[in-house]
């Protein structure tokens, strides 16, 4: 591993792809960690969140291992943090599953709900539309394909920015029965809504450009 190597922990709480994720980021040369202890996943350059399963479940976990804290923090900072999949969904202010209301992580406003689809889940490869001034998807085809599997989204995008001095997020959409949410950029705070460690080169490339900002 090279000295300038990136430094990413994978933070193990439970919930997500860790070993994948792992695999995924080493490939495109960062170096990689899997673990939840509290100084080596407030000092990596990257934090990333991966999570499976359901919202209130891995917000539970999270909370058990002190993640809420820790991303909060790093992001108060400046420090770059990235949630994958259900590691997305918990950044918004709550999620909706089977009528039960869970309480997220309120880095954005909004509810993550059931997809309304004819088929879900939506679990495939699917295509998404991306700003054009993204730097997540940045050298990557439009018609670029990546691996999703979920039954719920974000539907709506409703932070506004109103501080000229400050950045608006770029956000990314995908279709499946309805649109949604499929990826942002904010500031530090980073999230896609597919796989981008199971999106073979497309999700290598896509994880190329998150370490290049670290």
């Amino acid at each position: 591993m090279s000295e300038n190597s990136k430094k990413v922990v994978v933070f193990d709480y439970g919930f997500g792809n860790v070993r994948s994720a792992e695999r995924a980021l080493a490939r495109v040369g960062a170096d990689v960690e899997i673990t939840r202890d509290f100084d080596r996943a407030m000092n990596a350059d990257g934090l990333l969140v991966p999570g499976v399963g359901a919202f209130s479940a891995c917000m539970d976990g999270l909370k058990r291992a002190r993640g809420d804290w820790i991303v909060g923090r790093r992001l108060s900072g400046g420090r770059p943090v990235m949630g994958i999949c259900v590691g997305m969904q918990i950044l918004f202010e709550r999620g909706i599953e089977h009528g039960v209301e869970t309480e997220g992580l309120d880095e954005w406003p909004g509810t993550v709900g059931p997809l309304k689809a004819d088929v879900v889940p939506h679990m495939g490869w699917n295509t998404v539309d991306a700003p054009e001034d993204s730097r997540l998807f940045a050298d990557l085809d439009p018609e670029a394909r990546y691996y999703f599997v979920h039954s719920y989204a974000a539907h709506d995008w409703t932070l506004e920015v109103t501080n000229a001095k400050i950045r608006a997020p770029k956000v990314t959409w995908s279709t499946h029965g309805e649109r949604f949410v499929a990826a942002v950029e904010n500031g530090a705070l980073w999230a896609t809504q597919f796989h981008p460690e199971k999106s073979g080169d497309a999700g290598a490339q896509l994880l190329t450009n998150w370490i290049e900002t670290l």
